[in-house]
C-alpha cells in the first residue's frame, strides 16, 4: 500500500524517516556534525504552538503541536529548524507561519 503522497519510509541508523528526501538530509546533517560544521542536532523536535484549552462546554482542546524533521546549531550558533518537505499541505503552511509568529523562527525548507 502507498502512502498518500507517494514517500517510502526509510531506516538509517536505527531511525525511521518518512521519506528518501529526509533520510538523505538526515546523512547530510550527520556529515557536517562530524565535521563540527553543526552542534546539537536533533530529530523530530516538537513545538506547541497553540496549547491545549477547554471550550465552554468543558471539553478539552488537545494542543497543535509541530514536529520538525531537524534542529541544529549553525557555525554561528543560530537555532536552524528544518523541514524535509515534498508537498506543503495547507496544516504545514499554518504551522509554519505559526512558528514564526510564536517563535521567531523560520522554518528551513530543505
Amino acid at each position: 500500500m502507498s502512502s498518500k503522497y507517494h514517500n517510502k519510509r526509510v531506516v538509517v541508523d536505527g531511525h525511521i524517516f518518512d521519506s528518501k528526501r529526509e533520510a538523505r538530509r538526515y546523512q547530510e546533517l550527520k556529515m557536517l556534525a562530524n565535521l563540527r560544521m553543526i552542534t546539537d542536532l536533533q530529530l523530530q523536535p516538537k513545538f506547541e504552538l497553540i496549547p491545549s484549552q477547554r471550550r465552554s462546554d468543558g471539553k478539552p482542546e488537545r494542543p497543535v503541536i509541530y514536529i520538525a524533521d531537524f534542529s541544529y546549531k549553525d557555525c554561528d550558533g543560530n537555532t536552524v529548524i528544518e523541514d524535509a518537505k515534498g508537498v506543503r499541505t495547507a496544516e504545514y503552511k499554518i504551522k509554519r507561519k505559526l512558528m514564526l509568529q510564536k517563535y521567531g523562527i523560520t522554518v528551513r525548507e530543505v
